[in-house]
C-alpha cells in the first residue's frame, strides 16, 4: 500500500499527469426519493399546549381542512433513492392559500389554482445512518407542474435552492411523483413520535438536480486516468484491462471525506490506516454492470482528486467497454476503456 501511494503521487505530480478541467455542462441527475410513513399534520389546535399530546391517531378537524391560511406540516422517512436503499428524514411545510380563478369566499382569487407556499427538506443518509447531505426546496405546493419537469411528476412546483454535504450548492426542481398510497392527514393533537407506529402513506418525490460538482474521471496523455493495480501502469489499447482485474481510477468531484477536511485544503500525506475515505456512496459500472468498489479515498497531497479502486466484473466482453461513475446518485460523464 505504501509503495502504491508513493508511486501514484509521483505520477500525479509528474509532467505525465496532465489533468483536464471538468466538463462545462452538468450531467442530468434525477433523484427519485421513496418516502414512507408520510403523515401531514394540520394545525387545527387552538391551544398550543395540547399539540403533540396524543399517542393514538387523531383525525384532522374536517371543517378546517380546506381553510385558507391554515398551516400543514408533513413528515416522512426516506427509504430509497433511485431504487437503492437509503435512510433519511423528509419535512415539508406549507400554508393553504387555496387559490381559485373565480371569486370564491374563503379562497384567494388568482389566475391559477392551488398555490400553497411551501418549503421542503430532504436529509439523506447511508443505510447505516451516516449523513450524506441535505437538499432544500422552496416554491408552491398543489400547483401545476413546471414546464420541463421530469415526465412522472404529478403535482407541486418547487425549486431546489441549495444543499449541504455532497449536495452543496445544488439547484434544480422538485415535485411529487405518483402516489403509492395516500398520505395520512392528522390533527396536530397527534404526537409525531408515534408516526411510524400509527402509520402513514407512501409517496415518490422526484428531483431534477443540477449539482455544483459531479464525479469525473481525469485524464493523462494516454487517455482516461485508469491504472492497473498490479503495476500502476495505464490502461491502454496496448495494455487493456481484463475481466476480474483490479483497476484504479483518478477522479474528481467525490465531495466530503471522513475524517472531515476543511474546504479547499489538500489531503494530508498518506498514513496507513488513516486514509480520508469518501463520505458518499461511490458506484462504478462497466457496460452497465455494477463493479465492486473496494476503496474510495482522497489522493494524498492533492485537492479534489480521489482514488477509486474497483474490480472489472467477471464476464465483461472483450473490446471497448463503457465505464460509468457516480457519487450519491449523481452520475458523471462516461469514459471508454479497452478490455481483452
Amino acid at each position: 500500500m505504501n509503495r502504491t501511494i508513493r508511486t501514484l503521487i509521483a505520477v500525479a505530480c509528474g509532467a505525465a499527469f496532465c489533468l483536464t478541467g471538468l466538463a462545462q455542462t452538468p450531467p442530468v441527475t434525477i433523484l427519485e426519493i421513496d418516502l414512507d410513513k408520510r403523515v401531514c399534520y394540520l394545525d387545527d389546535v387552538a391551544d398550543p399546549t395540547k399539540k403533540a399530546t396524543s399517542v393514538a391517531p387523531v383525525p384532522y378537524t374536517s371543517e378546517v381542512r380546506y381553510r385558507t391560511f391554515k398551516m400543514n406540516l408533513c413528515m416522512a422517512d426516506i427509504v430509497a433513492v433511485n431504487g437503492r436503499p437509503a435512510k433519511g428524514f423528509y419535512v415539508q411545510t406549507y400554508y393553504q392559500v387555496l387559490a381559485a380563478t373565480d371569486l370564491t369566499p374563503g379562497r384567494s382569487v388568482a389566475d391559477t389554482v392551488g398555490s400553497c407556499p411551501s418549503d421542503a427538506t430532504f436529509a439523506l443518509l447511508h443505510p447505516d445512518g451516516t449523513p450524506i447531505g441535505t437538499i432544500m426546496a422552496s416554491g408552491i405546493a398543489g400547483y401545476p407542474i413546471a414546464p420541463g419537469a421530469p415526465g412522472r411528476v404529478e403535482l407541486d412546483n418547487l425549486s431546489v435552492v441549495g444543499g449541504t454535504g455532497l449536495f452543496l450548492g445544488a439547484r434544480g426542481q422538485a415535485a411529487l411523483g405518483p402516489a403509492v398510497s395516500l398520505s395520512r392527514a392528522a390533527s396536530m393533537l397527534e404526537d409525531p413520535a408515534y408516526r411510524r407506529i400509527n402509520g402513514g402513506g407512501r409517496r415518490l418525490e422526484i428531483l431534477h438536480l443540477i449539482p455544483m460538482t459531479w464525479p469525473e474521471v481525469l485524464t493523462v496523455p494516454t487517455g482516461p486516468a485508469i491504472f492497473h493495480a498490479d503495476d500502476f501502469s495505464a490502461v491502454t489499447a496496448e495494455k487493456p484491462a481484463r475481466a476480474g482485474e483490479l483497476l484504479m481510477l483518478s477522479v474528481s468531484g467525490l465531495g466530503p471525506v471522513r475524517p472531515n477536511l476543511d474546504p479547499g485544503k489538500p489531503f494530508p500525506a498518506w498514513q496507513a490506516g488513516k486514509e480520508h475515505q469518501v463520505n458518499s456512496p461511490v458506484e462504478v459500472t462497466v457496460n452497465g454492470k455494477a463493479a465492486a468498489v473496494t476503496s474510495a479515498i482522497g489522493w494524498p497531497g492533492m485537492n479534489n482528486v480521489y482514488r477509486v479502486d474497483f474490480r472489472v466484473p467477471e464476464g465483461t466482453a472483450a473490446g471497448t467497454a463503457t465505464l460509468g461513475l457516480s457519487v450519491a446518485w449523481i452520475n458523471g460523464p462516461e469514459v471508454k476503456i479497452p478490455v481483452r
